[in-house]
């Protein structure tokens, strides 16, 4: 159960870069504001992770707080909270250019320099995990992700954003760490990875946005990424409230959001008030097995997503990709995926929120069976110490079995449950320290019980670090 040298050295080493700033930032946030002559947005690199009271309603106005701080004081009262994007609440924004309810959390540490705003945040979890059966292991790793954002506004209304995000999870080895009944991807370019959720690239995200209204409700925005992620699916799951509190990746990953890390990816999109609609250009192949090189851009797989935020408590969308070649295992086997969602998130008394995911997901290869995927996850934060979360999935693969990959074995029907909790400690204003565990069951048919030694079980218990 030992960690590694290296994964302790490069957690410690990331989390003091990290903390020392943030309790820096402790006390510039309590500051007097300057008094400039136009106000300047801050940055945010995805929904963050502190909500305003819910006597605060969100509305797509330019002075709105979403941060959780008091406006009469700091710096965010010199800093209206919106999106790069557009004219909305900076909390509708996910990954990538995805949206989720305007009634999200945000947060992060902020700060300026010069004509920039500037958001960092970071969230490292220490995990043991332990997946039972004759197909299960024993594993101790380090994951998480490291963000920051700068943002410049321009005179004439438009804005430009630039991105990065940066992960540990190379750390953990080629092989990722255990997960019964998940599959996808490869750790040696020769076999796939089955029961094991693969690691995500060191670089998951470099981008770069430019925002301009066209009208009092309307306005366009370009995103382009090496990495970044395309205008499929609903926001990645470490960035979905109803999912980021675990640190257990979903099985239905490869059928809801697994193109959220692809090298070489373009976005256009036009938005109304509460409606979207986008387009992307993007390679489809997905990461090979060197986690930590920048692989060569291609634009041969494009995507459609339409999303509509009709409530400040709803998000909705549905998408479409035609993905070429997405499995390194699989050359010249292409793929089309269908996605929709609906995440429902409401707040209530000072702290407490409650946010759900419903998802469907299908994937259909050019030489195979269509294959469907559902999920449904919730989360619920009573107050600032505790999270329970929990996690339904339920997928058709032809991967489990060895030599049955890419639509070229039997279809088995399996799913998932699983449900956990975390208790936080606030260390300091913007940090918080965390000790959580999980519990999850797993259900395989007949054909694979022998296999799997009937229907196995695993748990985990982890340490978190999170700066926001």
């Amino acid at each position: 159960m030992a960690v590694p040298f290296r994964v302790g050295a490069f957690a410690g080493a990331s989390l003091f870069a990290l903390a020392a700033p943030a309790l820096a930032q402790d006390h510039s946030m309590h500051a007097p504001p300057p008094a400039p002559a136009q106000q300047t947005p801050t940055a945010d690199p995805h929904a963050g992770h502190r909500m305003p009271p819910a006597s605060v309603t969100p509305a797509p106005a330019a002075a709105e707080d979403h941060s959780g701080h008091d406006m009469s004081t700091g710096m965010d009262h010199a800093m209206p909270m919106t999106s790069p994007l557009g004219p909305w609440p900076m909390s509708r924004d996910a990954s990538g250019t995805s949206w989720q309810p305007d009634a999200s959390q945000h947060g992060g540490v902020h700060s300026t320099s010069g004509d920039w705003s500037i958001m960092t945040h970071a969230l490292l979890n220490l995990t043991w995990d332990r997946q039972s059966g004759p197909r299960g292991d024993e594993q101790t790793f380090v994951s998480g992700m490291l963000m920051a954002a700068a943002r410049r506004d321009f005179a004439d209304g438009g804005i430009l954003n630039l991105r990065g995000m940066l992960s540990p999870d190379p750390l953990m080895g080629k092989e990722g760490y255990p997960l019964l009944l998940a599959a996808g991807e490869t750790a040696n370019g020769v076999d796939p990875l089955v029961d094991r959720q693969h690691p995500h690239e060191l670089v998951m995200e470099l981008s770069a946005s430019y925002a301009r209204p066209i009208g009092p409700r309307d306005s366009l925005f370009a995103y382009v990424g090496l990495p970044g992620e395309p205008a499929f699916g609903p926001p990645a799951f470490m960035h979905r409230m109803s999912a980021m509190d675990s640190p257990e990746a979903p099985i239905t990953h490869h059928w809801l959001d697994s193109t959220h890390i692809v090298f070489g990816v373009a976005t256009v999109g036009w938005v109304r008030d509460s409606f979207k609609l986008e387009a992307s250009s993007f390679r489809g192949r997905e990461p090979d097995q060197d986690r930590y090189d920048i692989e060569s851009p291609s634009f041969d797989s494009w995507a459609v997503r339409a999303s509509w935020n009709p409530t400040p408590e709803w998000s909705l969308q549905a998408s479409y990709a035609d993905v070429a070649e997405p499995e390194q295992l699989e050359p010249g086997e292409d793929e089309t995926k269908t996605s929709a969602s609906a995440i429902h998130t409401r707040r209530f008394g000072t702290d407490g929120w409650w946010s759900s995911t419903l998802a469907w997901g299908r994937k259909t290869p050019d030489h195979g069976e269509t294959k469907d995927a559902w999920l449904l996850e919730s989360a619920i934060h009573p107050n600032d110490r505790w999270t329970i979360f929990a996690r339904a999935e339920r997928t058709e693969t032809d991967e489990l079995l060895p030599g049955h990959h890419g639509g070229h074995g039997d279809v088995f029907t399996v799913a998932k449950a699983s449900v956990g909790a975390i208790h936080d400690w606030r260390i300091a204003e913007h940090v918080r320290f965390g000790v959580g565990g999980l519990y999850a069951i797993n259900r395989v048919p007949t054909g694979l019980e022998a296999s799997y030694g009937g229907d196995p079980d695993g748990a985990m218990i982890f340490l978190r670090l999170k700066i926001d």
